[in-house]
């Protein structure tokens, strides 16, 4: 089974959506303006329920099907990413400093897609929480809403998500069961040491030098204290000091991230990172401070509704277009939440040979929509069959 006929009346439409998003983006959990387009849509749509105010700018649609059956959980994340747009797109941004790089827009115009056919269609029994998310990226949006109650106020039993893929061919899948994208958390190093003259080092307590050995030292925790057919990444993304040729300064920062999979392993990458700051501190004869912020679990997929998500794929893209077994990323997604709370899936979908996400080149492909579209409602069809 292709794209859905009748969502593929919808393709001019949805990329009036999505290229109206685009053009508006916002950060965090300050959604507002794209809810209330989201909201307008649906009302348009007659679905049976809107709330919003979720999370602050979430919302979450409830379409009634025929007869009893399953609540299944929908979500499409609505946040930009604050970077500057460099696609010269006529649908490019009008914010500077803001700029849909990851999707999102896309993703939230396959939902909306989906929304419209499944309000008109009611070809299953049960419910669909259509779930709009703010503050994917860096803000754990998902973490609030689930906090604040959605799946036991909506009965959700199970919840669903899609995610573009540049690089992978227009509409094919790619999912696994198990981890599919990893944990990630932030750490920040404060070094305190005494400044003076450059011409005389000796009169200081260098926190540059330290730095750097700090540097060095991590670089031997992923290639030294982990197994080395685990997954792990443990990167140092910023060290700032200094302010001239001539002067040694006071103070040293340096920040990076870790991803892994296995909580005993972030606990070893922690514990490793707090030796190596006190040990390097007491051997530089300065002081040293480490912040460890843990941030999104692993996204782990349920086997059985991944499985699930894969027939549903197949059905759209055909048998050799789905990839089940995908492996893992070491991306991280706060879907992960969600999956946590309830039993469910997320996948890729293809996008074809276009800039990475994240890049100021990236432009959402408005061709995936009708596909995306489509699998989220065949999912809720096939899950719940009159």
């Amino acid at each position: 089974m292709p794209v859905i006929n009748r969502i593929a009346d919808y393709a001019e439409a949805m990329k009036e959506w999505r290229r109206w998003m685009h053009r508006h983006p916002e950060l965090q959990f300050d959604c507002h303006q794209t809810a209330a387009f989201v909201v307008e849509r649906l009302r348009a749509f007659g679905v049976d329920e809107i709330h919003e105010g979720i999370a602050q700018s979430g919302v979450v649609a409830i379409i009634n099907g025929q007869g009893a059956g399953p609540t299944i959980g929908l979500r499409a994340d609505m946040d930009a990413l604050p970077m500057d747009e460099e696609t010269g797109a006529d649908h490019a941004s009008a914010v500077p400093g803001r700029m849909h790089a990851c999707g999102h827009d896309g993703h939230t115009t396959m939902l909306l897609g989906a929304a419209r056919y499944l309000a008109e269609t009611r070809k299953f029994r049960g419910r669909v929480a259509l779930i709009f998310q703010p503050a994917e990226e860096g803000g754990g949006g998902g973490d609030v809403m689930v906090r604040e109650g959605i799946m036991e106020r909506f009965d959700i039993a199970e919840a669903y998500a899609l995610h573009n893929a540049p690089g992978v061919p227009v509409g094919e899948f790619k999912t696994t069961p198990g981890p599919i994208m990893a944990g990630v958390d932030t750490f920040e190093i404060h070094i305190t040491g005494q400044g003076g003259h450059g011409a005389l080092p000796h009169l200081t307590r260098d926190p540059i030098v330290a730095a750097v050995a700090m540097v060095d030292a991590i670089q031997t925790i992923v290639s030294r204290n982990h197994y080395a057919q685990d997954d792990l990444v443990v990167s140092v993304t910023q060290i700032h000091s200094g302010t001239a040729d001539n002067i040694v300064p006071d103070a040293a920062y340096i920040c990076g991230t870790v991803r892994t999979f296995d909580s005993a392993v972030q606990s070893m990458v922690r514990s490793r990172l707090e030796s190596i700051v006190e040990g390097t501190a007491a051997a530089y004869e300065l002081e040293a401070a480490l912040e460890y912020q843990l941030g999104y679990p692993a996204t782990v997929n349920h086997a059985a509704q991944t499985e699930f998500a894969v027939e549903v794929a197949r059905e759209i893209a055909g048998d050799d277009r789905v990839e089940a077994n995908a492996g893992r990323e070491m991306g991280a997604e706060d879907f992960s939440y969600m999956l946590q709370a309830r039993p469910g899936a997320y996948l890729f979908l293809g996008q074809g040979d276009t800039a990475s996400v994240h890049h100021p080149a990236y432009d959402f492909n408005d061709d995936i929509a009708p596909i995306g579209a489509s699998f989220f409602a065949r999912l809720v069809e096939k899950a719940a069959p009159l």
